[in-house]
């Protein structure tokens, strides 16, 4: 459902090699290759990722099943409905907060509202057309136009990305070793495997924060740039982000189930098909999250209710954000101003 990355982050260093050689030689160097092609690539990249995108949505609009979709909608109460899109919007506009970790972190000059937004309209893009596409191609494409070099867009999604799943990690770590899960006969792995699993992932979260507390203001050297970690104190705040956006989601899904089933199970459930969905490259999603559900919860909950609750979640949580991000993408290209990350941050 979201994407990968290491949280290791990069500072801005540019080399000084070529001002070197031109020094020593006395004569400037000939412009390379890439750079006689870079002005051509800036031109074009703009329409050809909007024609891009484009065929995207065209190509798996009918793979969504709009009909079952409006039919699920339809028998549920309109204040269940408006909760259950509050807690989607939500979760959308929490998930916006993880790109204000990247801005403290590299310090760049950009508005934090503005930073929020590409990064809610990226998030849009990502869950419907793939982390490729959204997470990590329009991400850069709208802070570049604002202004930002690429070694700090590079910083600013490492740390979007490590947030995300530094908190799945202690999320799905705490809930499938704590015991609470029964998986079903028909799904190949033990109880007591998936414990061991959960201790697996909740160690990733902890080396985490250790290696922050441990080597906190520590730099590395790699291919030339300069490598440090957060501060613990913004660790802590990017793990309190990730872990309350991912309970927002299972509490999104628990109220369209109408409670019946556990909490720990529906959110449980959620983790999973997270985890399938990212390995399994279709954009949106699209039949990963049915059929997790089904093969998950299918003994537990009727069929034709349990499909209307997956659909519901999918209208609310995919495509009411995807027109929102839409216009904000839009808005963001007009408004976009090279200069505004040239200001000091905070």
């Amino acid at each position: 459902m979201q994407d990968t990355e290491a949280p290791v982050l990069i500072d801005s260093s540019s080399s000084r090699s070529a001002g070197r050689d031109v020094e020593s030689h006395g004569t400037p160097s000939h412009p390379s290759r890439w750079g006689r092609m870079w002005p051509v690539v800036r031109r074009w990249a703009v329409p050809v990722l909007g024609l891009l995108v484009l065929a995207m949505l065209i190509s798996h609009a009918h793979k969504v099943d709009w009909a079952g979709a409006w039919a699920a909608l339809k028998r549920y109460p309109g204040t269940v409905l408006l909760e259950a899109a509050v807690l989607a919007l939500a979760s959308h506009a929490l998930y916006g907060c993880f790109d204000l970790t990247g801005r403290h972190h590299t310090k760049h000059g950009l508005p934090a509202m503005r930073t929020w937004a590409i990064a809610v309209a990226s998030y849009g893009f990502n869950l419907n057309l793939g982390s490729l596409v959204g997470g990590v191609a329009l991400r850069a494409r709208l802070y570049a136009r604002a202004g930002l070099d690429e070694t700090k867009v590079g910083q600013i999604i490492a740390m979007s990305l490590s947030t995300n799943w530094l908190g799945y990690g202690l999320v799905a770590g705490g809930l499938f070793s704590s015991g609470m899960l029964e998986l079903p006969d028909s799904v190949p792995l033990s109880n007591g495997m998936l414990q061991i699993i959960g201790v697996g992932l909740m160690l990733l979260p902890a080396a985490y924060l250790l290696a922050c507390f441990r080597w906190q203001g520590a730099t590395w050297k790699v291919r030339g740039k300069s490598v440090h970690l957060p501060t613990p104190r913004l660790a802590l705040v990017q793990l309190a982000l990730s872990t309350s956006n991912w309970c927002l989601m299972g509490t999104l899904m628990y109220l369209l189930l109408g409670g019946s089933v556990p909490y720990a199970h529906v959110l449980g459930v959620l983790l999973a098909a997270s985890v399938v969905g990212v390995c399994m490259p279709i954009p949106a999603g699209l039949g990963v999250l049915e059929a997790v559900y089904l093969a998950l919860l299918s003994g537990t909950v009727p069929q034709g209710k349990l499909m209307g609750a997956v659909l519901a979640y999918r209208a609310l949580y995919y495509l009411l954000p995807l027109a929102i991000a839409l216009g904000l993408y839009a808005y963001l290209e007009k408004t976009a101003d090279p200069t505004a990350a040239q200001a000091d941050s905070v």
